[in-house]
C-alpha cells in the first residue's frame, strides 16, 4: 500500500493506493497549523493500514537538496506557521516509511507526464491558483537546480492596457504570480476571472501573461507540452486562448512549434495526488 499526501496552502488531499493508478481511499483536511495538520493526516494514515512508502507533493517553497539537513522542510513560505516546517520528517518518524518528497507542481508534472506515455519527453505543468507554480519533466526526470523551477516569480512583459496595476506579489510586484494569479484578478477588477463578463478585457490580459511564461518554457527548455492547471484555470475559455496567444508570440520561429501544445491536465484534479503516489512508488523502490 502506498500512500500520498498533496500539501496545498488551503487544503491537504490524502490518499493510499496499490498503484498510482489503484486509489483505494482519499480523504481532504483543511490546511491549519502544522501541528493539527500533519497529525491529523497521520492519524488518517495510520487507520488504512500498513503503508510501504509515502509520497508528498508540497507547497512551497521547499528544500528538496538530499545532502542538506533541511531536505523536506517548507522553507520561507509566506503561509503564517509553516516556515521551517519538517514535513518530510514528520511522517518518516510518524509513520516509519520511506518518504518521496518534492513540490507539488513537480508531482502534478510527473502524474501528467506518466500519462501522456512517460518515455524520454518533456513537459512543464503551470498552476494558475492563489499562487503560481511551475513543475517541469525533461526526458521523464523533475527538474531540480539548485532549488526548484520558481516560474511564477519570472517576469513577464506588461499587457499595454495592464500598465498601472502594481502587481501583488510581497516580495516582487509585478512578476508572473503578481499579475496573473487568482488574487491578482481579484485587485484589479473585484472577482474572480470566471465571474468576469466574456467581453471584459481581463481574459485577454491574464491569457497573454500566462501565454508569455508558455512561449518562455517552449523556448528555454524547448517543452513539448504545457500542461495548465489551478483554480484561474478552470476559466471557461483560457487555456484556448492562451493557446493562441502563445502561437502569435512564436510567430512561426521555433523548431518544432507546430508539436508544442498547451492544454489542459490529463487528469484533471487528480494530477497532484496521484504524482505523489508516483513519488511513494519511487521511494518504495529506494
Amino acid at each position: 500500500m502506498l500512500g500520498g499526501i498533496e500539501a496545498g496552502g488551503t487544503k491537504f488531499v490524502l490518499a493510499t493506493g496499490t498503484s498510482p493508478d489503484a486509489i483505494t481511499a482519499r480523504h481532504t483536511i483543511p490546511t491549519r497549523d502544522p501541528a493539527t495538520t500533519l497529525a491529523e493526516a497521520a492519524e488518517w494514515f495510520a487507520a488504512q493500514g500498513t503503508l510501504a512508502a509515502l509520497g508528498i507533493g508540497s507547497f512551497g517553497p521547499v528544500e528538496l537538496d538530499r545532502t542538506s539537513p533541511r531536505w523536506g522542510f517548507i522553507t520561507n513560505t509566506p503561509k503564517p506557521g509553516w516556515a521551517d516546517c519538517d514535513v518530510a520528517g514528520y511522517f518518516a518518524k510518524a509513520l516509519g516509511v520511506p518518504t518521496g518528497f518534492d513540490t507539488d507542481v513537480n508531482a502534478a508534472a510527473l502524474a501528467e507526464h506518466r500519462a501522456r506515455g512517460g518515455g524520454s519527453g518533456s513537459l512543464a505543468y503551470l498552476t494558475i491558483g492563489t499562487g503560481i507554480g511551475g513543475g517541469l519533466v525533461l526526458e521523464g526526470r523533475p527538474v531540480h537546480g539548485i532549488a526548484h523551477p520558481e516560474v511564477g516569480h519570472s517576469y513577464p512583459r506588461r499587457h499595454p492596457e495592464d500598465a498601472a496595476f502594481e502587481g501583488t506579489c510581497p516580495h516582487h510586484g509585478d512578476c508572473f504570480e503578481g499579475l496573473a494569479s487568482g488574487p491578482a484578478v481579484i485587485a484589479r477588477w473585484g472577482k474572480s476571472l470566471s465571474e468576469l463578463p466574456a467581453d471584459h478585457p481581463g481574459h485577454a490580459i491574464i491569457a497573454d501573461y500566462i501565454a508569455q511564461a508558455c512561449h518562455m518554457l517552449f523556448a528555454s527548455v524547448a517543452v513539448e507540452e504545457v500542461v495548465i492547471g489551478g483554480g484561474v484555470a478552470l476559466t471557461p475559455g483560457l487555456v484556448e486562448r492562451v493557446a493562441e496567444r502563445a502561437r502569435e508570440l512564436d510567430a512561426g520561429y521555433l523548431p518544432g512549434g507546430q508539436r508544442h501544445a498547451v492544454i489542459r491536465p490529463r487528469l484533471g484534479g487528480d494530477a497532484g495526488i496521484v504524482g505523489a503516489l508516483l513519488l511513494a512508488e519511487a521511494a518504495a523502490r529506494g
